[in-house]
């Protein structure tokens, strides 16, 4: 190729120095030089021809092998990535099932101990009520001992009283006095009794609002999408009121 190249640069040459032909654009060129380069070209050419074919031959032989290497990159490349989304699917539907499942156990502990507590609250309500009730009637009944004492003690006072004309006028006011007293010590009992019933009443009433408020923000907790894969720990809960 390159005598090709050479020989087609010596024909440029001899044409340019060439002699032109007076009132024309024609030149007076050496016949024997030029065509001896022609020679030179026309049999240069063959070899330069094969070895150019030789080039597309095995440029065709190498494009063949890349494409067919290329297919098998591929092939191996697609089922590679089948693998790894089956492997994927296969771990996220694992994760999914064990998360499901932790949040199943979470939900179920969740509601063991909120019926455990309501239990446990319902049993302190009980006794609190029957503690409340044993104490009403005991100050209940202490008020009225105290007042069927203070009636009769008005009654005495008021039958020795009688017996003095000088001093019936007072002992009909004492004994006035000693049964309003008497009255007035039974209304503040009652009064006392009901105020420690009230308030043990809103002492369980309070626990209650605290346990179910508890229980609320648990279920809440479980319901957060968050809580679901990512292999986070499961959020502990303080049941303390």
């Amino acid at each position: 190729m390159y005598r090709v190249f050479e020989a087609l640069d010596e024909l440029v040459t001899i044409v340019e120095e060439a002699r032109g032909v007076p009132m024309t654009s024609s030149c007076v060129v050496p016949r024997g030089d030029v065509l001896e380069l022609l020679d030179d070209v026309r049999d240069a050419f063959p070899g330069e021809v094969d070895d150019a074919q030789d080039v597309l031959d095995k440029r065709d032989d190498l494009l063949h092998a890349a494409r067919k290497e290329a297919g098998e990159t591929v092939a191996g490349a697609n089922e590679e990535a089948e693998r790894t989304v089956s492997d994927a699917t296969s771990e996220a539907e694992q994760i999914l099932a064990d998360a499901r499942a932790r949040a199943e156990q979470m939900l179920a502990d969740a509601h063991n101990e909120a019926e455990r507590m309501v239990a446990g609250g319902q049993a302190e309500y009980q006794n609190l009520t029957e503690r409340s009730r044993a104490e009403s009637e005991r100050m209940i009944q202490a008020g009225r001992d105290a007042y069927d004492r203070a009636i009769e003690d008005g009654r005495a006072e008021q039958a020795r009283l009688v017996s003095q004309t000088e001093v019936v006028q007072a002992a009909h006011a004492e004994s006035a006095r000693i049964v309003d007293e008497a009255h007035a010590e039974a209304d503040r009992q009652r009064v006392d009794c009901d105020a420690y019933v009230d308030g043990k009443l809103a002492e369980f009433s309070e626990l209650l609002a605290t346990t179910l408020r508890t229980v609320d923000s648990g279920r809440n907790h479980l319901r957060a999408p968050g809580n679901v894969g990512g292999g986070s720990r499961p959020t502990l809960y303080d049941y303390q009121v």
